[in-house]
């Protein structure tokens, strides 16, 4: 009889590791490393650091990865992506996002939303599956801000998915903040997205969104993960851009009601948070020295440089 092994941590991962991880394996991995995950979303279209004349720009995903970001998530993917190549700024012309992953060492995940929304950006089936296919690491079933997302849409949506992808894919679902469309966030109404096929479910941390006290979150928390999903805790709602004397704070809140990844979304610079508050709740939930590892594995891959894509 062999003995099973053991899965692995995200926190514990080089680079190569962290860009082939994907699906249920990279849920797994979240969960197994106990609330030490960092997630960084940023804009698909956005290089924040403006280059010098004869230097080459550097991409949103890159600096979320330098700072200690586990995986990335890409926001407003139609702003880069034709339906067969990623052109980001920055970066050049990607074929597949598994390209991108290996270039940056991150999985990488994408957003998508119900209700009105760009096609490719819809969290319909089709889409999907081409997102997957390309090397989607995660697919992060959300709203942006003013879209009138619902709970119940997301359900909706996470269903059609979990039936349409299939058993293996990673389907994270929730709502970082009211996203115009205010509701109570409640234990039923995140285990709802549970029953509906989702293994991560996205809520607010608390003090992010009104109404989301520690204890809430921490109900809301362990409800979610006894039906067996973990949870990714979202600083959505413009504190990605406060102050680092703000970061321990949230980060020790959320450590306490149980999240398994914390969110940075994409509102201070161009379509990323600040990268030292990142930097500063990174090192407040898991210690310098898990921080500086995870640093110190950014940096650029090498990558098969594609038509129409500037030389670097």
């Amino acid at each position: 009889m062999t003995t099973p092994r053991a899965t692995p941590r995200i926190l514990d991962l080089d680079r190569d590791h962290l860009a082939a991880l994907s699906g249920r394996a990279l849920t797994a991995s979240v969960a197994a490393a106990e609330g030490r995950t960092m997630v960084g979303e940023v804009f698909a279209d956005r290089a924040a650091l403006v280059p010098m004349p004869g230097m080459p720009g550097v991409h949103n995903a890159e600096l979320v990865a330098a700072f200690g970001a586990d995986i990335v998530v890409l926001n407003l993917i139609e702003r880069a992506w034709d339906g067969e190549r990623l052109d980001l700024p920055g970066l050049g012309t990607f074929a597949s996002i598994s390209e991108l992953a290996a270039f940056i060492g991150r999985p990488v995940g994408i957003n998508l939303e119900p209700g009105d929304v760009p096609e490719s950006r819809r969290a319909q089936p089709e889409y999907a599956r081409r997102l997957i296919d390309m090397g989607a690491a995660m697919l992060c079933l959300t709203a942006n801000p003013g879209t009138g997302g619902s709970y119940e849409g997301l359900a909706r949506v996470t269903e059609e998915l979990r039936q349409g992808l299939g058993d293996d894919v990673a389907l994270w679902s929730g709502k970082m903040h009211h996203a115009g469309h205010p509701e109570r966030v409640t234990a039923a109404r995140l285990t709802s997205l549970v029953d509906a096929g989702a293994d991560g479910v996205v809520m607010p941390l608390p003090g992010t969104l009104p109404g989301v006290t520690k204890e809430l979150a921490a109900d809301a928390v362990a409800a979610v993960q006894d039906a067996g999903a973990i949870v990714m805790g979202a600083i959505g709602t413009s504190q990605e851009g406060s102050h680092a004397n703000v970061v321990p704070q949230l980060a020790l809140n959320a450590k306490e009601v149980g999240v398994d990844a914390h969110h940075f979304g994409d509102s201070y610079l161009p379509g990323m948070c600040d990268p030292e508050v990142m930097y500063a709740y990174s090192v407040a939930i898991r210690g310098r020295r898990h921080t500086w590892n995870r640093m110190a594995l950014g940096g650029r891959g090498t990558r098969r440089r594609i038509a129409g894509s500037p030389d670097r």
